[in-house]
């Protein structure tokens, strides 16, 4: 395929994304960040290995506007990430490395609105900075914050909160069955989402084989989304994963060879 040909195949695939995001912006400072509590973070010394940041919460209690978005992922039901999600601030998301990222969250430092206990959430979209908000964007750089699906919010603060200062920490991903791998594109461009994944479960590094090839390293398209120009049609997959936290793992003859680029999912039938 001509280079041209490429370029512009990659700016249509893009293109669902950025149209996305757009109306994701204004449900994000729609719900509740308007009540302006504003607290902070309090003055207690934090916990070991517990960071301080804050939370609000995005689409409806059904989880409505929290599926697609930045990492590439789906229906995040399908998909096993159901309501325990979150989308990362600037200065958490990475640049789209931290999708898959596992943390722990509880409310801190605001009796009025904190409820007990704490979640477990999935990083799967970003919360993007409105810059000509200097007030109540709290997605803005260099803050940390998490948007919450409304479920997830819902069980560690009040509603009417509407922003409430936490504690996190990065915790081990449990997923259940294996790393699934999603295949999009065409014979000259073959686009990978892994998803599922245990262990650290942001994807630093993902290498494809096929049955007459030697490993052949990935590039980062957008958010998990990976892609190769390689043609490996007519051959079983196999993948290797490298996590953030150096873990490696491969994942041999995950396909058939007669897989194809409507969007199918393979099970590894392994994970991390």
């Amino acid at each position: 395929m001509k280079l041209l040909q490429k370029i512009t195949f990659v700016q249509v695939l893009m293109m669902p994304m950025v149209i996305w995001i757009v109306p994701m912006t204004y449900g994000t400072h729609d719900h509740g960040h308007g009540h302006g509590h504003g607290h902070g973070h309090g003055h207690h010394a934090p916990e070991a290995g517990w960071l301080d940041a804050r939370a609000t919460f995005y689409g409806d209690i059904n989880g409505g506007e929290t599926h697609q978005g930045a990492c590439g992922y789906g229906d995040l039901h399908k998909q096993g990430f159901g309501l325990a999600t979150a989308a990362l601030s600037t200065a958490l998301f990475n640049n789209g490395s931290t999708c898959g990222a596992c943390y722990e969250i509880k409310c801190a430092n605001s009796p009025q609105w904190c409820l007990p206990g704490s979640i477990k959430i999935t990083a799967t979209n970003f919360c993007p900075p409105d810059p000509s908000n200097k007030k109540d964007s709290w997605c803005n750089p260099p803050q940390k914050h998490f948007d919450l699906s409304q479920p997830m919010f819902l069980k560690i603060a009040q509603y009417k909160a509407g922003v409430v200062p936490v504690r996190y920490r990065r915790i081990h991903c449990t997923k259940t069955g294996g790393v699934k791998f999603e295949i999009k594109g065409n014979p000259h461009f073959v686009m990978i989402l892994p998803y599922n994944v245990g262990g650290a479960g942001d994807v630093k590094e993902l290498c494809i084989k096929g049955t007459n090839t030697d490993w052949i390293k990935m590039q980062k398209n957008w958010g998990q989304i990976w892609n190769t120009g390689v043609v490996l049609t007519g051959q079983c997959l196999s993948f290797r994963i490298t996590t953030s936290d150096g873990a490696r793992k491969d994942f041999m003859d995950v396909t058939p060879t007669n897989w194809g680029f409507n969007g199918q999912s393979y099970d590894a039938k392994s994970n991390f």
